[in-house]
């Protein structure tokens, strides 16, 4: 029994719990912007996938990238401090719980998904292996790094073709992926220090701090203009102003980054939040 509750306690260690939202968090909104009812989301499908992408998916993608990065992170100030560090010891289990995960995935694959939940699902699963581990190890390669980080959106594109059928439209997808391509250009800003010195060459360092920070406030334009555009003007879709506007003040004030990083979960959250309530409201109450 001691050995399940240390696997389980290691998994919750590199789950990574801050960032639980952004991955449950599109599927969610995904889920609720596509019903038409709420018995639609009453379903086993939902609490099945509800739970899938809460927790082994974070999982997942972190317990792949911990393996991955361990000669990185020994040098990454944030971990030890904001973030679990793996020691030599954790890695076997490590291995072992990701093996799990990848056997409920594959159930979910076989049981429970068409042909286009399976691309889509299985492209999520893709994305959060490799961005990390070798051969392809996408995290070390320019461009493809930010690129790559359409995996976020992807448990929300899941979850509106699964309830609806459909895919949502082009101009959704796009501000989605200028979403987390911004995202990950500006998480990897405070990394540049240790990233170099491990040789490990990101879109960050590509660019370098100051046309990082202007590329990402340029996606973080497209993103909020989209959003104004598709709510038809809403006065609270102004809100997603606040996301070119922050890289725009850090290249004023010569401030890092990094001061400002920790704080994206509490601007992204809301705002997830807001999209999820916005898109019950427009549900009938009628069951």
């Amino acid at each position: 029994m001691s050995g399940l509750f240390n696997l389980l306690n290691l998994a919750f260690r590199i789950s990574r719990f801050r960032f639980w939202f952004y991955v449950t968090g599109p599927f969610t909104v995904g889920c609720i912007w596509a019903a038409k009812s709420w018995m639609q989301l009453w379903t086993l499908d939902f609490f099945i996938y509800m739970f899938f992408f809460l927790i082994p998916a974070n999982v997942l993608l972190y317990g792949v990238n911990d393996l991955y990065d361990a000669e990185t992170d020994r040098l990454n100030p944030k971990k030890g401090s904001k973030e679990y560090l793996i020691n030599d010891e954790d890695r076997k289990n490590i291995w072992l719980i990701l093996l799990s995960i990848l056997t409920l995935s594959l159930l979910l694959i076989i049981r429970m998904q068409d042909n286009v939940e399976r691309t889509m699902f299985g492209s999520f699963l893709f994305l959060s292996w490799f961005y990390s581990a070798k051969p392809i190890r996408f995290k070390a390669i320019p461009f493809l790094d930010s690129l790559s980080n359409i995996l976020f959106a992807l448990p929300g594109l899941f979850a509106y073709y699964h309830v609806s059928k459909t895919l949502p439209p082009a101009l959704i997808i796009l501000g989605a992926f200028a979403h987390t391509t911004a995202m990950h250009i500006f998480s990897a800003i405070p990394d540049i220090k240790p990233d170099k010195e491990v040789n490990l060459k990101t879109t960050a360092i590509t660019l370098g701090v100051n046309l990082s920070l202007i590329i990402c406030s340029i996606l973080w334009g497209g993103l909020a203009a989209i959003t104004i555009n598709q709510s038809g003007a809403s006065p609270l879709s102004y809100l997603t102003l606040i996301y070119p506007i922050m890289p725009i003040i850090l290249l004023i004030t010569k401030k890092p980054t990094e001061q400002v990083y920790w704080y994206y979960p509490y601007i992204n959250i809301p705002l997830g939040g807001l999209l999820f309530i916005l898109g019950g409201i427009r549900i009938p109450f009628n069951l």
